[in-house]
């Protein structure tokens, strides 16, 4: 299923195209699915919440960073504390974490996701077992850079049709190359890339 950061009418909006011609509405909205899943690859994240709550299992170690109050345990973007549920173990032997605090402070409240769980004056003790977290992950919401940013890239994968050995021409500028990277969708997105990405 396409989880797409922009809307149809705000792409044809975009491009100019009457909101009841559906002549191109297929290729728009592979453009659509296509720009979103673009930007989730450069970013290393996802911006879209899963509907409900899911199991990942995380190996702590390189997750884990010593803060002065306990320990982080880094995880995937967590959107919703709906259905939060913490484990330690392996197979089928798990056990509930109780007293850790989500990470940073406010997340939820500021429009951001939490991407870690603090063990409160503690550690996570683990050295052979995993962290089984239980969430709805990926934003609270999708932030508006990242929607103008798939609805940028999408025209511009639309308009690719035209130009389909990336050269586009027109009677003011002449014949030139597309760039490989838009720089606006690069500077709306860059903000979110996970270190290591992009």
């Amino acid at each position: 299923m396409a989880h797409e950061y922009g809307t149809l009418a705000a792409l044809k909006e975009k491009l100019s195209i009457e909101a009841d011609d559906t002549s191109r509405d297929t290729l728009l909205t592979s453009a659509l699915a296509s720009a979103a899943q673009g930007i989730d690859n450069a970013t290393g994240r996802r911006f879209w919440l899963d509907d409900v709550p899911v199991q990942r299992v995380y190996r702590p170690a390189g997750r884990v960073v010593c803060e002065a109050d306990g320990e982080l345990l880094l995880v995937d973007d967590i959107g919703d504390l709906t259905g939060l549920v913490v484990e330690t173990g392996r197979g089928a032997t798990w056990s509930a974490v109780t007293g850790y605090e989500t990470q940073p402070d406010n997340a939820l409240a500021d429009g951001k996701p939490i991407t870690g769980l603090l063990s409160v004056n503690g550690t996570w003790g683990i050295t052979t077992g995993r962290v089984r977290v239980t969430a709805r992950f990926g934003w609270p919401t999708v932030p508006d850079d990242i929607t103008e940013a798939a609805l940028i890239q999408a025209s511009r994968l639309y308009k690719r049709k035209d130009s389909p050995e990336g050269i586009i021409g027109s009677a003011e500028w002449g014949v030139r190359n597309l760039s490989r990277r838009d720089p606006d969708v690069w500077a709306l997105i860059e903000p979110y890339i996970l270190p290591g990405f992009g």
